[in-house]
Formats: C-alpha cells, structure tokens, sequence
C-alpha cells in the first residue's frame, strides 16, 4: 500500500437523527454496506412523503427538515442514547423536549415539539421518521462521508473566513492529505486497520454548508466560493465499506496500491 502523504482520523461525527447536532464518537465499527452505527438512523418528516418504514425507499433531502432550508435546526443541541434510545433536546443548556425514539409516545413528545418550533416552516405533520435498519443518507446508498481537513482550510482562504468543519457533517475528518487529494481518488480504496472502504463518488455541496454549526446562524457562500476557484461545488468523499472493522480517532488511512496479480 502506498499514499501520497500520512494521513490519520483527526475526528469521527454521526448524526443520529438527520440535520440534527453531530455527535464526536472516539471508536466506531465499520460493517460492510452499512453507515456508522445510528448514524442518519431517524430524520423528520417535512409534509407527507408517504415513507413506509416495512418498505422504506429513498427520497431526497427536501423531503426532511434540514440544514439547507431549516438552519434553526442548528440551534438545538441534541443527544441520542443508544441503550434507551431517548434523544434529549436542549437549548441554551436546557432540556426542551425528550423522547424514546423506538416508542410512540416517545416519537410524539419530539414531534410536538418541532410541530411547535418549526410551524411556519412545516408543509405538514413533523412525523419522526424510523426504518429499522434504513439510513436517510443523502445518497441512495449506504455512506460514510469523508472529508481532508487541508481542504477545509482552503476553503477558509476562498470565502475569507475561519470554516468550522463540522459545516460539511462528515462522519470522517482526515488530516494529512494535501488540499483536494481526496478528489483523486475516485474508484481507490482505502484501508483503516482491518477496514476497507470503496471510494464512490465526491459530495457536492448545497446550502446547508453556509451555516454555522455553533451559531445556527447563515453567514457564509461557500458553494459559489468553490465553483468559483475550483469549478465545480465538491468538497469531500463517499465511500462504501467492502470490509469490517473497528476505527478510531488517531488510526492510519491508507490508499491501497491495485495488487500486481
């Protein structure tokens, strides 16, 4: 194996319900064809869309409140236990609304509370979407997101400003690659410990990347940045994982050299 220049996982995120807070994870189990663990496992209906969670098909990320046209979301501070499976909602240090996700009441305890926060926002009923097993990644597949911090700090030299980079709502932060040398990458696969990950397509950038994750507030115009300097609006990678295993924070990434066999 061989790679341009080290490189390690600076941080690990995933996003239990989708659009909501990021949660920084040390070690995480990689499994083939699935995300992280919990990662995009819920996300909130925005209007009917007629998921069907015996039989979930994919939809687009207009069909959820999210970051792109909802960046109040990113007011709330929210934590998902994965024993309970309760998610705590709290703003400004306080506990607003709580609830078990696998339970009805549960589910209705968050959707009153969004149904509430978010009415002029709403096309209808703020349904607290589940699918056992199913991800509402923003791809028709299983991903986890990668993203080069040296990137990010390009980023900041193109719009002026410091870049928080949990603004892109990777599951991976990698430091050690050049600016972009993950856009070279299409079709490699890189290995993490006994982890193999397919490289399958690069992540355009909408809105939702123009707002700060601290303040909740739009004050940035990052994809017009980007297809201005670079020409197009990716910033960052999706992968598959083709083999398991478990990764943390520290590990070495490497992109395997194609066998000689």
């Amino acid at each position: 194996m061989s790679q341009t220049s080290p490189a390690r996982i600076a941080g690990l995120y995933r996003y239990p319900v989708k659009g909501l807070t990021p949660e920084p994870l040390q070690t995480a189990p990689l499994r083939p064809g699935e995300t992280l663990p919990a990662d995009r496992r819920y996300a909130l209906e925005n209007g009917p869309t007629g998921f069907d969670p015996a039989a979930p098909v994919w939809k687009p990320k207009t069909a959820y409140l999210m970051l792109m046209r909802n960046e109040r979301l990113a007011g709330f501070k929210t934590r998902f236990d994965d024993a309970s499976n309760i998610l705590t909602i709290r703003k400004d240090g306080a506990i607003v609304a709580q609830g078990d996700l696998e339970s009805a009441e549960g589910r209705a305890a968050i959707e009153r509370f969004f149904a509430t926060e978010f009415a002029d926002e709403l096309r209808g009923p703020a349904r607290l979407l589940s699918g056992g097993g199913y991800a509402f990644t923003d791809l028709a597949r299983k991903v986890i997101s990668i993203i080069n911090l040296a990137s990010v700090a390009e980023v900041e030299q193109m719009v002026g400003a410091t870049v928080h980079p949990l603004r892109f709502r990777a599951n991976v932060y990698v430091s050690g690659w050049p600016a972009w040398h993950e856009a070279g990458l299409m079709g490699e696969t890189l290995r993490i410990g006994s982890a193999r990950l397919k490289i399958v397509k690069t992540t355009t950038r909408c809105a939702a990347v123009n707002v700060d994750p601290d303040t909740a507030a739009r004050d940035l115009d990052i994809p017009p940045a980007l297809l201005n300097h670079r020409g197009n609006t990716d910033c960052g990678i999706y992968a598959e994982v083709i083999e398991g295993g478990d990764i943390a924070v520290g590990d070495e990434l490497a992109v395997e050299q194609p066998s000689l066999l």
